[in-house]
């Protein structure tokens, strides 16, 4: 499969997953966007370069916002001592 259209694949599907109602808050579907995204990423940087794989983390970051900020802010207090 052509890495555009599996990263353009995994970019609609992120997107459906988000639209579709959830009583859980949708953790696990960002757990598993997140899981997935990031071999993506990897594939979409080492087959069409660098300009192509950050167009990819952009888009998929704007997707998982909310996820990958909570992560980062977990990160900070874990990392910096709760400040």
């Amino acid at each position: 499969m052509n890495v555009a259209v599996a990263a353009c694949l995994w970019l609609v599907a992120a997107n459906v997953a988000g639209m579709v109602p959830s009583r859980t808050g949708h953790r696990r579907r960002a757990v598993v966007l997140i899981l997935t995204a990031l071999p993506m990423a990897a594939w979409v940087f080492a087959a069409a370069g660098l300009l192509w794989g950050a167009a990819f983390v952009l888009a998929a970051g704007s997707i998982l916002r909310w996820p990958l900020g909570l992560l980062v802010r977990r990160l900070r207090g874990v990392v910096g001592g709760g400040c």
